[in-house]
């Protein structure tokens, strides 16, 4: 089998926008409608769906969101599906989701990071379908800095077509934009210069394989289940191994260095080539911190680890297209990661 490539988005078609997880509550409306007309004024046309209610911790009962999104990629009229950002339970869409329905269906670019890696990397998993684990709708706005670009230039790619992100060498360190008094930022804030780093030992590294992988909060509670049966995705799509992909989103380093040791046990590392780990700003425990955590959990794997990607939390955003052949530099004056769909 082979990845399946939505088609690319052209001036006209339309976007789906919907909450698999959290909502948008009353105060972050004026973000909401800024985040919309950057997507109008590439030239589509929005539809918003009903579950977009931010009062509680989901926009709606999971089998009305289930429903919503389900509609949303079966619809041969959207070719790209957003939602605003992630949140906390969208695990409880999985067993609801038909996803031999959804594998026969013309493929619809499902885009988003954090709780959306529950739904999107079994996406890519089961059907064969690559998505884009790249920055949420309420991001959207942001102007990339030069080396990255944004999940609406990814959709907008043909099958076949290569592409190289490189690390623009700065990352925010401190703070965030309030987008309830300021809806309307589009510039990032990058006020820590930062490059990928190795953490396996030293030596340049050059290598290949189909990227896959996501939020490590969200990911290790699917470890050893169908949903995130790495292993069998590789048997089918990748002979030639695998680039994962982990980040962090905000649990101290004991509880990532738990859930990696569960996943590197449930199979989800044993075909990667190399591993990128996302920069965080998660705390350490003690004197024990995120970097230690990774190497705890994933040093005995025997393939570079690679740190402090754009992959994360952390802005600015390097959008990763589950599926993609990958192909990672880290040297001296080189931090790039070259996608090819196909």
């Amino acid at each position: 089998m082979t990845i399946r490539y939505p088609a690319p988005l052209r001036p006209g078609d339309r976007v789906g926008v919907t909450s698999p997880s959290s909502g948008v509550d009353g105060s972050m409306q004026e973000r909401l409608k800024v985040a919309i007309d950057v997507v109008r004024e590439r030239g589509y046309e929005v539809v918003v769906g009903d579950c977009m209610d931010g009062t509680r911790h989901v926009s709606a009962p999971a089998a009305e969101r289930a429903a919503e999104l389900s509609s949303m990629l079966a619809d041969p009229a959207i070719k790209a599906v957003v939602p605003p950002w992630g949140g906390e339970t969208a695990i409880d869409l999985l067993p609801l989701l038909d996803w031999d329905a959804l594998g026969a269906a013309e493929p619809t670019w499902l885009v988003g990071y954090s709780d959306m890696s529950t739904v999107i990397t079994p996406f890519s998993l089961l059907t064969g379908v690559a998505t884009v684990h790249g920055n949420n709708l309420m991001d959207t706005p942001y102007r990339p800095p030069a080396g990255l670009l944004s999940w609406l230039d990814m959709v907008a790619l043909p099958p076949g077509e290569t592409f190289t992100q490189v690390s623009p060498g700065r990352y925010r360190d401190k703070g965030w934009a309030d987008y309830r008094t300021n809806p309307g930022v589009d510039e990032f804030v990058l006020d820590a210069e930062g490059r990928w780093s190795r953490l396996d030992g030293p030596g340049d590294v050059e290598v290949e394989g189909r990227l896959i992988g996501g939020c490590i909060e969200t990911l290790c509670n699917l470890a050893g289940t169908r949903y995130a049966d790495v292993s069998d995705f590789a048997r089918r799509h990748a002979p030639d191994g695998l680039l994962v992909y982990v980040e962090a989103a905000g649990d101290d380093a004991a509880t990532i260095c738990r859930n990696l040791h569960g996943m590197r046990l449930n199979g989800f590392f044993d075909h990667a080539n190399a591993v990128l780990v996302g920069r965080t700003a998660a705390p350490a425990t003690g004197d024990f911190s995120q970097r230690d955590a990774v190497l705890d959990a994933l040093g005995g794997l025997g393939v570079p680890i690679i740190a402090d990607v754009e992959c994360g939390h952390v802005a600015p955003y390097l959008p990763i297209v589950n599926g993609a052949h990958g192909r990672v530099v880290v040297t001296g004056d080189r931090n790039e990661l070259t996608q090819t769909l196909s």
